[in-house]
């Protein structure tokens, strides 16, 4: 069922660009706009992990420059019976992480330098482990491609704006065009977002099954939003369309709303929580109000916690 949903919606999103391209340029520009999204869909499969790690400046790290975090993940994948994925760093004070790649054999995850210093070790481990639940549901391709041809079929619409409508002369054509402009990367928007809400619900239980600790994660993703929310991503700024690929979306929206790229957190905790309480987890449920707020531009854990480990690189 998780293989035909993901297959029909991209299908809806391929049969949406050459709409696009129908509107703007009859069948021929149908044809050109099917041979893009062909293009786009293969060049994405081979090269997801490095479109997406490049985009945030990631650095990799092994076992002698950041022996306790990738330990960490190598338990991790083991449990989870995953190949090791490859591992990296992202120096940025906004808290957050992903994973990305074509299948789990070319798999990698990344966290941020304000995610390490801002978690404790269970709670990284939970966050880890729900990254690894994405590899091993294969959602890391899929999310990557979607979010390439939503951001294609903007960027079409756009050009059917600058190039389409000036040589009309039909008004109905016009007319169509314009349309074109608002509803496909509206529409484009929807299918991409209704992927990723549905796939963080399948991530969170299948981490809480990795780490054993449904709890932990519950709490590092009540900090995790609170610190996103507040702690501005420079990447998403430029490209909000990868706001659906971490595990918090780092935008000021939130709730369960069609254009949020997550459910609520308060949604994803109660889930977990459920969880917990299947599993027989005895330790407490976080208090998602009770955290407070991160100051932009710094973390929102107290300067107290924030102690040399293995798991910060930047030895705070």
């Amino acid at each position: 069922m998780n293989m035909l949903k993901t297959t029909m919606l991209l299908a809806a999103l391929t049969a949406l660009f050459m709409a696009l391209g129908f509107t703007i340029g009859g069948t021929g520009g149908a044809m050109i706009a099917l041979v893009i999204a062909a293009g786009m869909n293969l060049f994405t499969y081979w090269n997801a992990d490095s479109i997406v790690l490049k985009m945030h400046g990631a650095r990799e790290v092994d076992t002698r420059s950041c022996p306790e975090f990738v330990g960490l993940v190598q338990d991790l994948a083991r449990r989870a019976n995953l190949p090791m994925p490859r591992v990296y760093i992202i120096d940025s004070e906004h808290p957050n992480a992903f994973a990305t790649g074509r299948d789990p054999a070319h798999a990698a995850v990344a966290a941020t330098t304000g995610l390490l210093g801002m978690l404790d070790r269970d709670e990284i481990e939970g966050v880890m482990a729900h990254e690894l639940a994405h590899v091993r549901n294969r959602d890391t391709l899929i999310m990557t491609m979607t979010a390439t041809i939503a951001g294609a079929i903007s960027m079409l619409a756009n050009f059917g704006m600058f190039f389409g409508g000036g040589r009309d002369r039909d008004g109905g054509q016009v007319l169509a065009t314009i349309l074109a402009v608002f509803v496909a990367p509206f529409a484009a928007m929807i299918v991409q977002m209704a992927i990723s809400r549905s796939r963080e619900y399948g991530a969170d239980l299948g981490g809480a099954q990795i780490s054993g600790k449904p709890r932990a994660l519950a709490s590092a993703l009540a900090k995790l939003a609170r610190g996103a929310a507040h702690i501005p991503n420079p990447v998403v700024e430029r490209n909000p369309a990868a706001a659906a690929l971490y595990i918090v979306p780092g935008l000021r929206r939130s709730g369960d709303s069609l254009f949020s790229t997550h459910p609520a957190t308060e949604n994803r905790i109660a889930h977990l929580e459920a969880i917990a309480n299947e599993m027989g987890v005895l330790t407490p449920a976080p208090n998602f109000a009770a955290i407070p707020p991160a100051r932009a531009g710094a973390s929102s854990v107290p300067r107290t916690r924030r102690r040399t480990s293995a798991l910060d690189p930047n030895g705070r």
